[in-house]
Order: C-alpha cells, then structure tokens, then sequence
C-alpha cells in the first residue's frame, strides 16, 4: 500500500472511532489503540507535508458539536497536548531537551506536574464570580452548551470565592471516580440495565445527555488544571501559583501535584505517582508536564495544535484489545455463577491478564461476548478485569452462537453437579448445592457454625480455612466426626485447642429448629424467617415438604423465599448432608407448628433500645419473636412500640416525636410473661 492510501486510511479509521467515541459515546477500541493510529497518521504527514490537508483529524482535537446543544465558541481554544507514548523515564527526559533547546537555557527549567484525569474536558465560564456558562471541548474551536448539566455537579461552585474578575474561564475535567463508576454498574446489572464501558465513557456520556435530570443520576466529580479567557483579573507568575489561587476561590484543585526541577524532577514525580496509581480514587493514564513559568510558556508557544510547554506522559494503558478463547464458568462461594472469559493474554492496566470476568449471563449477552471475538479487556487499580466491550467490526466469520450460560450447563454446576436456579428478578445464576457443592464448602461452613446458628465457638476462618483445604471436611455433617487424630495436625491446633473445639461441636448437637434451618444457609431465609418458618411448621419434614402454596402460607415468606427454600430442598445432595446431621446427633425439640394460630404479636413491630437488666437484647428479641413480633432496628411510622432500657438515646426521642408507644423493662417482662403462658413454651426456646 502507497503511502497516500495508507493516510486515506488511517484517516478514514480515526474518523470512525472519533465519531464513536465523541458523538455516540460508545467507544469501539481502546485510548492505547487510538493513540496509536494517530501517531502513525501524524509521522506519515510530517514525512510527507505535501499529503496534509486541512481536513485531517490531526489538524483538529476531534469530536463534533451534537445536534441537541447550542455551540460555543471558545474565545481561547481548547487544544490537546502532545501525548509522549515511551512510558519509560526518557519519556520525560525527551520532553525537558525539546524545552531547553527551543529556550536555548542551560539551567534546569521548573516544571508544574499534575495528573492527567481520563473524563472529558469541559470549560466553565465565570463573570463577576458567577457560573454563567459550560461547554465542552469540542473540535477545539467550537464546544457544546451543557451548562444546566454541569450545574448538577456538587463540587463545581456556583460562585467563586472573593472573585470579582469580569471574566475567568476556568478548564478542567469532568470525571466518575472508581468507587462511583463500580456502584453505578453493579446497580445497573442487578436491574439489568446497561453498564458504563469505563470511567471516562460514563463522564462523557452523563454531561452530554439531553435531559439534566439523568445527568444528575450519575455520579460526577470534577478537577481544574487551567485557564481560558481572563479579563479583570491579574495573572500570577507560575502555572502552580494559578492553580493555588483556583483552590483559594472554592474551586476543586487534585492535591496529587508537585513543582520540580529538570528531567530528574519530572522522572521522580512519573514513578512516584505510578507507585500509587492503583491506589488512588479515580483513573488515570498518565501524568502532565507543565513549563510552570507562565512567560516561558509564552515565549515557547505551539506547533500546529499542540503548545510546546505540555507533554502528556502515559502511563502503562489499562484497556487493550485480544481475543476470547474460551468462556468459562465459575462457582463462588455463594453459589454464584460467573461467566468468565479466557483470553489471549495481554498486557494491561501493569499487568499480564489471561481472564476476565463477565459478570453474568445478562450482561454478556448485552455486550454480545462470544468466543473468538475481539474485545477491551480493561483494569484498573485492583479491579478484577473485565471485559468491557466487543470490536464487532472484528468478529470473524465463524464466532461461537449467544452466551446461553443454562444450555452451556446443561442445567448442572460445573463443580458439583447440584441443579442451577435463578430467582425471579435475578440477574445471577446461582448453584442450589450450598451444603454439599465444594466451591461454596468454606462459606457453607462459616454460616453454619456462627453464633446465631449452631454456635460452634472457635470455628473461624483460618480454621475452617484448613479444615477443608486439607481435605478433611466435606459438609458441615463432618464436622461431627472430627476425632482428635483430625485436629493435632494443624497449624497452631493445641490439645487444650481441639479439646475446646470438639467440646464446642458436642454442645451444637442440642440446638432448636429455628436455628438450624438458619444454619443451612437457604438464600434469602435469614434468622427472622427461619423463626417464622419454625414456629409455624414446628417440624422439618412437615417444612421440607411444603409447597410454594404452604409456604407462603408462612408471614413474610413470598414467592422469591418460597423459590428458594424448594430449590434447596429439591437438591438430591441437600438432603443428604441434612440427613447425615441427624444421624450424627443433631437434635431439636419439635411441635405440632401454629401455622392456624394467631400469636399476641403477630404484624407487630417492635424496636430496642438502651441497656436492660434483666436480659440481653438478644434473648429479648428472641422472646418477642417468639410471640410473632418483627424487631427492626430503626424507628418510624411504622412502628408499633418502643423497648426502652437504661441510656436509651436517638431512638427514644424519636418514638417520642413520632408519638410511638413506649415500653420500659419493668412492661416488657409484664407482657411477656403474661403472653407466654397463652403458647407452647418449646416454641423458639432459644
């Protein structure tokens, strides 16, 4: 291929992505791949200047102005800086030398060093101190009126501090930090909404919707690092004394920054910050290099749409394009399948990555993730990586058939072979083999032997941790089988230790119904429902047995509950380990169930607060619930009484404004003896 075909190319493919990228905001490839493409665009031009035509998207910052906002036309253009791509030391040694040399200086120059944020740039315009306009970069010449949108953003002041300059346009980037970004999505997938690509794609995307209102859903921040137009104001002398003074009027300034002295400065300062890069709230792909001394950066001036004081030095890119080999599927120790895709490795985000998470089933099918397709693989900081998107454009010929998680299965955990069940209104596929499936052995393990449950004491995670990587137990049922022979092998396991332990497993063994449903650790039966569902079979084969109609004959137990406890029971494996504890000695009091009685407290609830004398607040609840009460843990409208002890504090005076009954100690053991007589006293005996 000819060099002018090749231009015609290159600008044909970078005008696509641009469009993509700034207009549709949904960008098709990495920043890394992109750079790349314009590098090359931009060689090939300056080795053959009589190819460049004002047309070429390196004669413009890129983007377009959307039909749906009124252009602005930037008094002080918005140019980009100059990307320095070698992310290793010279990276920032080659940029001192083009300084010192277009200065002719034989001194150190002093450099202002800033972070360079990944959101989108944004230019906001004040007069007399008052925010009166924002828009965005544009092409550069020319930008969007998004001021209503950038209002909705907290940390952009209204007004300046102690500013009476009658004009100062203040530029700086719009951003969504790491943790924002990661709640936003995780809340979209569980309404099965689509994600945010990345950080940067959901700051673009928020600030350039049409309705402010959704604008001010998502989770936007903002930081400084500029000028625009100024009239009325004096400038100071340095770039970092004008960021100073931006932070002195209210407006946010990142602190992450420093003045230094020469190459060696602008080196130190690139590997301190990529030390603690993965540390820090929000993404960033490199560092910024400024000539800090403002008359120096006039003298230096720009070359065709870059100024000659700043340099852009990246940062190893944290999204990169390869392939999906494979995808597989893993179990969690919730029992939670993820979709996981196997990749070519590559080298991302500082690290080599080999897998990707999917998330689940619905959002692979949303980003149409198929095997032997090209995606953007992205990591940032810990993040576990994940695939971000697919390069459709790329997807060859042959690629596998839609994600079907159920069919690639067969309906079975890959682990254990237990049925896999999805509850209404889930996005996730879960493993209903909790007791027995090997992947979800430790957390199985943990629940069952805490203290709400059978009460092991000393069973902890290190414990639990070597009881089954070293084989030795299976499901909770061998936890009655432990022998001292077992134990005298672990790590920091003394006789005295064991002794204590077994004695502790011994003692489970008499427990209540109630406690033990808790215990196996059915989704969503929490320790209220497992009470409620005791009380009101008061046996577990009765419990067992029960279909959805009796189930939700239960208070509070509604379809989603009732799913779960006839899935967990439906599991061939559940019952055996359930079967194994019984036999091994696991034993409860049991009743012919008041699923016809009405208890003194049913639909009532109750709060606790304050110190009582003559019991826990643990056997207090326990006994109101055994009289078919709910206890929440804070007052409102729709509670029915108040319990009151001793340095009761915020909640009292709250029932007090509510105007909600309020009971003391003295009340509260009145009512209960009275109402207990009235029930079977084994019912909850905790």
């Amino acid at each position: 291929m000819d060099h002018a075909a090749r231009i015609a190319q290159l600008r044909e493919e970078i005008e696509r992505h641009s469009y993509n990228y700034y207009v549709l905001d949904a960008p098709t490839i990495p920043d890394a791949e992109y750079d790349k493409l314009f590098r090359e665009l931009e060689s090939l031009e300056t080795q053959y200047p009589e190819l460049l035509t004002p047309d070429s998207p390196t004669q413009r910052v890129g983007g377009k102005v959307l039909d749906g906002f009124a252009p602005v036309k930037h008094v002080v253009p918005m140019l980009s800086i100059r990307t320095e791509t070698d992310t290793e030391a010279s990276g920032a040694s080659n940029f001192d030398t083009r300084v010192k040399n277009a200065l002719g200086a034989a001194d150190e120059i002093e450099y202002a060093c800033e972070l360079k944020f990944d959101g989108l740039a944004v230019n906001l315009r004040y007069e007399r101190g008052m925010l009166v306009q924002a828009a965005t970069r544009g092409d550069g010449e020319t930008g969007e009126d998004v001021t209503q949108n950038v209002r909705t953003i907290h940390c952009i002041p209204l007004h300046l501090k102690d500013c009476a300059a009658e004009v100062l346009e203040v530029r700086g980037e719009v951003y969504m930090s790491r943790r924002d970004f990661n709640r936003y999505n995780e809340k979209q997938r569980e309404l099965e909404l689509q994600t945010l690509v990345n950080p940067r794609n959901g700051a673009a995307g928020s600030i350039r919707q049409l309705d402010p209102r959704l604008t001010a859903k998502r989770p936007l921040s903002f930081f400084s690092y500029g000028l625009g137009e100024v009239r009325g104001w004096t400038l100071p002398a340095t770039h970092s004394a004008v960021l100073d003074q931006l932070a002195q009027m209210g407006m946010p300034v990142c602190n992450e920054r420093a003045v230094v002295c020469g190459a060696q400065g602008l080196v130190e300062f690139h590997q301190r910050v990529a030390g603690k890069r993965d540390t820090l709230p929000f993404d960033i792909d490199g560092v910024v290099y400024k000539v800090n001394s403002l008359a120096l950066q006039r003298e230096l001036g720009f070359v065709s749409r870059e100024p000659r004081w700043a340099v852009a030095h990246k940062f190893p890119a944290e999204e990169q394009l390869t392939v999906v080999n494979d995808i597989d599927i893993q179990v969690g120790r919730t029992g939670k399948l993820t979709p996981v895709a196997k990749l070519e490795p590559v080298f991302v985000g500082g690290t080599t990555v080999s897998n990707a998470t999917l998330h689940n089933e619905g959002e692979t099918r949303r980003k149409d993730v198929r095997i032997g397709d090209t995606v953007i693989v992205r990591r940032a900081g810990d993040v576990i990586p994940e695939v971000a998107g697919v390069v459709l454009e790329r997807r060859p010929a042959n690629v596998g058939e839609p994600f079907d998680l159920y069919r690639r299965l067969g309906g079975h955990c890959p682990v254990c072979g237990s049925a896999i069940v999805r509850e209404e209104g889930e996005a996730d596929w879960r493993c209903s083999g909790g007791l027995f499936c090997p992947a979800q052995r430790k957390q199985a393990l943990l629940h069952f032997a805490g203290r709400r449950a059978m009460d092991i004491e000393g069973l902890g995670d290190k414990l639990v941790e070597q009881l089954v990587d070293g084989g030795i137990v299976h499901t909770p049922a061998d936890l009655y089988i432990l022998g001292m022979s077992a134990l005298a092998d672990l790590e920091r396991m003394g006789e005295k230790s064991a002794l204590n332990l077994l004695e502790a497993i011994e003692k489970s063994k008499r427990t209540t119904l109630a406690r033990f449903v808790y215990a196996l650790g059915i989704r969503n039966v929490g320790e209220a429902t497992a009470k409620d569902l005791a009380r009101h079979f008061g046996k577990l084969e009765r419990l067992m047995q029960a279909d959805e109609a009796a189930l939700k004959q239960v208070p509070d137990v509604g379809p989603i509950v009732a799913q779960s406890l006839l899935a967990f029971f439906a599991e061939p494996h559940n019952l055996e380990v359930v079967d194994a504890l019984r036999r091994r000695g696991v034993e409860w009091d049991e009743h012919e169930g008041d699923g016809d009685q009405v208890l003194p407290l049913t639909g009532k609830t109750f709060v606790l607060t304050g110190t009582l004398a003559s019991m826990s607040r643990d056997e207090a609840k326990s006994r109101l619930e055994a009289l078919g009460a709910k206890v929440a843990g804070s007052v409102s409208k729709k509670t029915d009484c108040v319990v009151a002890g001793a340095e009761a504090g915020s909640k009292l005076d709250k029932a007090r404004e509510l105007n909600v009954a309020v009971w003391d100690e003295a009340a509260l053991l009145e009512y209960l003896r009275e109402s207990e007589k009235t029930i079977d006293p084994q019912i909850d005996a905790d």
